[in-house]
């Protein structure tokens, strides 16, 4: 049986997800962690849990999602993965951090570039990574099909998609992303988004507004 732990982390209110298997072996994606508290709550549930970090999967490389990287791959010597396309973001991230009023440290250099349709193995779980740009350039999101779950990162949210805005953002790109990548899952799949609250496929199909515009 696969479980997954929610965390709000930082000010701005980023979900960090911890996915595990019977024998706790488990994957950490996007550790956003960024006060004492919040370290400390992540690190507690590890240990009361026995669960044993194998590596950290980022959704993107925006800095909100990135404030506990550094630390939490070094306390556990685990491998920090991502897509190649937001390395430029990674390179920015300490002055991005200083902008949006974060003190962060420089993410680790990434132990791989992931690919879409590799299948990221770790303990028991199978997880699919699906390059989903258009809110990034290098956005992921992270299918467990054993398990019927999809972590979107800031791709899809519960009635809404990631903003466009930032640098590398296409409106166009996402919304290919989302109906190519996401919404020909089966609906019955729980979404595990970036922000905000969980979903299913189903929902977003049916009453998300910005799928169901004529043009």
């Amino acid at each position: 049986m696969i479980r997954i732990k929610t965390f709000v982390f930082n000010p701005f209110q980023v979900n960090t997800y911890l996915i595990y298997d019977q024998a706790g072996n488990c994957v950490i994606f996007d550790g956003c962690c960024y006060s004492k508290q919040e370290f400390e709550l992540f690190f507690d549930f590890i240990i009361d849990n026995s669960l044993k970090p194998l590596a950290l999967l980022n959704t993107h490389g925006h800095v909100d999602h990135l404030t506990g990287t550094r630390r939490i791959c070094e306390k556990y010597s685990i491998g920090f993965h991502i897509h190649k396309d937001d390395k430029f973001l990674l390179d920015g991230a300490v002055e991005y951090g200083k902008f949006f009023g974060f003190n962060i440290e420089d993410p680790p250099e990434p132990a791989s570039w992931l690919v879409d349709g590799e299948t990221f193995i770790a303990g028991e779980m199978e997880i699919s990574v699906f390059h989903s740009p258009g809110h990034s350039p290098g956005s992921l999101v992270f299918y467990v099909k054993q398990a019927g779950i999809l972590i979107t990162g800031d791709v899809l949210f519960a009635g809404s998609i990631g903003r466009t805005d930032l640098p590398g953002g296409n409106y166009g790109q996402l919304i290919n992303s989302i109906r190519s990548r996401i919404l020909v899952l089966p609906s019955e799949t729980i979404v595990y988004p970036g922000h905000g609250r969980e979903t299913t496929i189903g929902n977003e199909k049916a009453f998300n507004p910005f799928l169901n515009r004529s043009s």
